[in-house]
């Protein structure tokens, strides 16, 4: 019987997910550089010198994922937020924690949910509960995993707000 490595993605900030701008250069980031330099370490040293600043600095280890981000958007000609947003998602949640699975219930009662192919439709909270997190709408504007139990209460009760008109119309 032939076997099968299975193949893993790597997440692009680990395990917790949130993007930390001051934060060292993650795994994955040093990948995606280096994958857009074709390999070629002097052309790596020229992105890095470029980002900081300092001609005498080579290694992408000493720069933060800000600065990281800036050379991957370069490297792509991306002038959109799309890399940086796609490493900071506010609506990342614990499992463990009790608050963050009555937000994906309430959000499953309000019917803002998306399809998933493995566990059928989910509360959408790296979509919609992102981008409410985010906006003006939002009584407390920092991610989920962030919030002390008196803001995450703060977001449910706005949140049943939500599913109480979504399920009167």
């Amino acid at each position: 019987m032939k076997t099968t490595k299975k193949q893993t993605s790597t997440p692009p900030l680990g395990a917790g997910g949130l993007y930390n701008p001051e934060g060292p250069i993650t795994p994955f980031q040093k990948k995606r550089i280096m994958h857009n330099c074709n390999y070629q370490v002097e052309i790596k040293n020229e992105w890095v010198q470029w980002v900081t600043g300092d001609t005498n600095r080579t290694s992408l280890s000493g720069i933060t994922q800000a600065e990281a981000v800036r050379i991957m958007r370069q490297q792509t000609g991306d002038t959109t937020e799309a890399v940086e947003k796609s490493v900071e998602n506010w609506g990342y949640f614990d499992n463990e924690n009790k608050q963050h699975s009555y937000i994906r219930s309430i959000l499953r009662t309000a019917n803002i949910v998306v399809k998933n192919g493995r566990w059928g439709e989910v509360a959408d909270m790296e979509g919609w509960l992102d981008r409410f997190l985010k906006s003006p709408k939002s009584p407390v504007k920092k991610p989920l995993k962030q919030m002390t139990k008196q803001e995450v209460s703060k977001i449910i009760t706005a949140l049943e707000g939500v599913a109480l008109w979504k399920n009167s119309i």
